[in-house]
Parts: C-alpha cells; sequence; structure tokens
C-alpha cells in the first residue's frame, strides 16, 4: 500500500534543487491521483474512500507549497494548481452521483 509514497521520497532525494524536489512530490501525488476510478464509486463506502483520498492529497499539496514556499518555482505553482484544480473536478463529479442517486445505500 505504501510502495508508492516510498518510491516517491527516494525520487526526491535525487533531485538537483529544492523546486525538482517539489515537482518530484508533486508528480508522485498526480501518479496515486491517476489510479482513482470515480466510475467504480458503486457504494457509500466507495465515495467515501474516494473523498478521503481526494482530501489526503489536496493536504498533502498544501504541505509542500508550505514547505517549499521560499523555493516556489512556476512549474511548482503550475503543478500544484493543476493537481488542485484536477482534485476539486473529481469532487465536483462525486458530489453529482450522489446527487444523481447513482450510489447505492
Amino acid at each position: 500500500m505504501f510502495s508508492a509514497f516510498s518510491s516517491i521520497d527516494y525520487q526526491s532525494i535525487r533531485a538537483g534543487t529544492p523546486a525538482e524536489t517539489a515537482v518530484k512530490r508533486l508528480n508522485g501525488i498526480g501518479e496515486v491521483l491517476s489510479g482513482l476510478d470515480i466510475s467504480a464509486i458503486h457504494s457509500q463506502d466507495d465515495m467515501a474512500r474516494a473523498l478521503w483520498t481526494l482530501d489526503t492529497a489536496d493536504k498533502c499539496i498544501r504541505m509542500i507549497l508550505t514547505e517549499f514556499r521560499t523555493e516556489r518555482t512556476k512549474d511548482v505553482a503550475h503543478n500544484a494548481k493543476s493537481l488542485i484544480d484536477l482534485i476539486e473536478a473529481a469532487r465536483d463529479e462525486i458530489a453529482g452521483y450522489r446527487d444523481g442517486g447513482r450510489i447505492l445505500s
């Protein structure tokens, strides 16, 4: 379960600059999120897991932005904003599933 995160940390160690470290960590979060399949949500538990994953990813992104605030580059800011926008779009899609009655109780 945690193997995806261990590779992120290893890649971060090998980064040349703090900004590269931040970008690599953000890319790792994107890789983890790419495994989230919203169309596979069929129950309240599935929805709760998906929302928990999105919330956790959002918190991690914000922690990276805080940790690297002095080294923030356009790449870091752009990658973070892109991920946050995708997280919000996924939350909206999940809300549509819930509001549209497509989630089984």
